[in-house]
């Protein structure tokens, strides 16, 4: 796309090293997890640009996300070439969000089929239909955390050692980012966006992050472990990725984040916002991880079930995620939200959709679920949202399902 969004000519003349330009009405898309967590938040913002979305979902049809929204379904395992095929076929840009996250799955296997044969699937067919550029969705989970501090972020160049790749869904992650880049090296016109922690309506699996608001919500986080989020709204992480593809540099990676904060502290932004108690109990490091192990051994291994506390989501729960993403706000444009007000919105959304125990909303602030949640990005477009700043900044102020129920293409 040219700048005033009308159609760039394909191949060498639309320079993918230097984005695509302003994605606006008419330009021809595909979000692959359309209905999941980010893919919906995604397609709204490129739906309030004016894009001509096409919805790529799992075969059985979108999820309640998307109800509404005038878009084009396709469906399509990610597995299936020629189904993908079909799905891309005269696009300009592939989103491919879709993946498999989750902490824990029967069968392992699963997520190298999903998370790294499915991209492989997708940028194949992306490169074979001449599209401008693919952004995929990795995460901030194939990064190095090792020397991560709250007050030390690490960015993009801080690379993982193998015992910090916890999980079968980091270790897919990682290897489909390798399969990603040596598709750059061989040409193909792709930038990496590796999101830190999203929140906000639609939540409907809930992701780990979700669950653990839920689970504040409900009455059942006994306590806080030692341990950092980058906290960010999910629709800050969706405009950045439209920003990605305007803007981004081919081969290149960026972090989409927001604010840095303590376990307890994200406590007690959700206690401000609810005026719901907060735990004061700090589970030790030991005993979360060993609750984690009982509990992957038991549920997962012995029933067949996936762990209320998967081992995998214990052993991040006891580490320093912190990040920087000056990259994406000095190369993209790219800004977001205090934490607090992302943190504030996700908790409405599950109280207003009947998800909170109805005696614990009873003792909520009655003025705090005031109004409606997760409206139209482009009537939230300016609102609240800062301007590139220190990256990491942790005032109070800025800023890989259930535990294992999220349905497979939905990220």
């Amino acid at each position: 796309m040219t700048p005033d969004g009308s159609a760039a000519a394909r191949g060498p003349t639309a320079s993918p090293r230097e984005g695509v330009g302003r994605l606006g009405p008419g330009a021809r898309v595909v979000v692959t997890g359309a209905d999941g967590f980010i893919g919906s938040a995604l397609t709204r913002t490129l739906l309030a640009r004016g894009a001509d979305v096409t919805a790529m979902v799992e075969p059985g049809g979108p999820a309640s996300t998307l109800a509404g929204l005038d878009v084009r379904f396709a469906e399509a395992d990610v597995r299936d070439a020629a189904a993908v095929r079909r799905a891309v076929a005269g696009s300009q840009v592939v989103f491919h969000v879709a993946a498999l996250y989750r902490f824990w799955a029967p069968d392992r296997t699963a997520f190298y089929d999903v998370n790294v044969g499915g991209t492989r699937t997708v940028l194949e067919a992306a490169v074979e239909a001449g599209c401008e550029r693919v952004v995929y969705t990795s995460t901030v989970g194939t990064i190095g955390v090792h020397a991560a501090r709250r007050d030390e972020p690490v960015d993009e160049t801080s690379y993982p050692t193998v015992d910090h790749l916890f999980g079968a869904y980091k270790q897919s992650k990682y290897v489909a980012e390798h399969e990603v880049l040596r598709a750059a090296a061989e040409g193909a016109p792709v930038v990496i966006v590796q999101p830190t922690t999203p929140v906000g309506p639609r939540d409907v699996a809930p992701t780990p992050t979700g669950r653990m608001v839920l689970d504040f919500l409900d009455g059942r986080l006994p306590g806080t472990v030692d341990t950092t989020l980058n906290v960010v709204a999910v629709d800050d992480v969706a405009e950045g990725h439209v920003l990605a593809a305007e803007r981004g540099r081919n081969g290149r990676s960026y972090i989409l984040g927001g604010e840095n904060l303590s376990l307890a502290d994200v406590v007690a932004c959700l206690a401000a916002a609810t005026k719901l108690p907060r735990p004061a109990w700090r589970v030790p490091r030991r005993l979360a991880v060993v609750t984690g192990w009982v509990s992957e051994v038991v549920e997962g291994r012995f029933l067949g079930r996936a762990p209320r506390v998967p081992l995998e989501g214990a052993l991040m729960a006891t580490t320093h995620m912190a990040f920087d993403d000056r990259r994406a706000r000095a190369e993209l444009g790219y800004c977001s939200r205090p934490a607090s007000e992302a943190l504030a919105e996700a908790a409405r959304w599950f109280v207003e959709t009947g998800r909170v125990r109805p005696e614990r909303v009873a003792v909520m602030d009655p003025a705090w679920a005031d109004g409606a949640v997760g409206g139209d990005p482009a009537q939230r477009a300016g609102k609240g949202r800062t301007s590139p700043r220190r990256p990491g900044a942790n005032t109070r102020q800025r800023h890989d399902g259930g535990a294992g129920e999220e349905e497979l293409w939905r990220s």
